[in-house]
């Protein structure tokens, strides 16, 4: 998959959350941010498990688990500021105003979740490419139903229709941001392991999919379609590659 596509699926996702609410009017979609955040949370989990952590342990140093604790540490943190958003979280008030925090935060994830897309590009072997392509269809997947949570938040504000597709369009170009960041400066460049960033997500990815598989019952039970959602999404990631 060549870059160009990569950053245009980057920035298609988000816009195409925004249109699910924006299109269909759509100002509360709690079941619709459920499912679809099982899906991806599976499917996360499932590439986590299958791709990444597997390359990181063949290829990379042996103290990679210290970086992997330090991005579940760090999407702890950011957390704490976007309020859960990542995983479904949202409080609409409406006429509220924007809530920067979450916002910036939520921007510093998807940053950081760009760059080791951008070093596939920039010195990784061929031999793993399948592993950031796995990588780059989590981040599709996530990104959709976090990007409905977000549109339906930024519509409850009160900023004007223009002022919510601008801020929907900013928080779409913090992925591809950080895989242009990650295309021009790599690990490698510093002195350190390529896969040190690629550890960070996978801890930033392992708190967001166990905390969205975890949070996906009510009252401790799973709902079956939420449990086929979550079953689907690790079955698509073990096929694809």
């Amino acid at each position: 998959m060549s870059f160009s596509l990569i950053i245009l699926g980057l920035l298609s996702s988000v816009l195409f959350g925004g249109l699910i609410v924006s299109f269909f009017n759509a100002t509360n979609n709690s079941q619709m941010i459920k499912f679809s955040l099982a899906f991806s949370g599976g499917f996360l989990l499932a590439i986590i498990f299958e791709h990444l952590l597997p390359d990181i342990y063949h290829d990379g140093a042996h103290d990679l688990g210290l970086y992997i604790l330090f991005g579940f540490l760090i999407q702890l943190i950011l957390e704490y500021f976007s309020g859960g958003i990542e995983h479904g979280h949202i409080h609409v008030h409406k006429g509220q105003s924007l809530p920067w925090a979450l916002f910036i935060s939520l921007s510093i994830h998807s940053v950081i979740e760009g760059l080791p897309l951008g070093n596939q590009y920039a010195g990784m072997q061929v031999a793993h490419q399948h592993v950031h392509e796995s990588l780059f269809w989590g981040i599709i997947f996530h990104q959709i139903p976090v990007s409905i949570a977000l549109m339906t938040l930024l519509m409850n504000t009160k900023l004007s229709k223009l002022s919510t597709w601008v801020f929907l369009f900013l928080f779409a170009s913090m992925t591809p941001l950080g895989a242009l960041l990650g295309l021009k400066f790599t690990p490698e460049q510093f002195g350190l392991d390529l896969h040190i960033i690629l550890a960070v997500v996978v801890g930033m990815f392992l708190h967001i999919s166990t905390t969205i598989i975890f949070e996906t019952s009510e009252n401790h039970k799973f709902n079956l379609l939420k449990l086929t959602s979550i079953l689907f999404g690790c079955g698509l990631a073990m096929l694809l590659y």
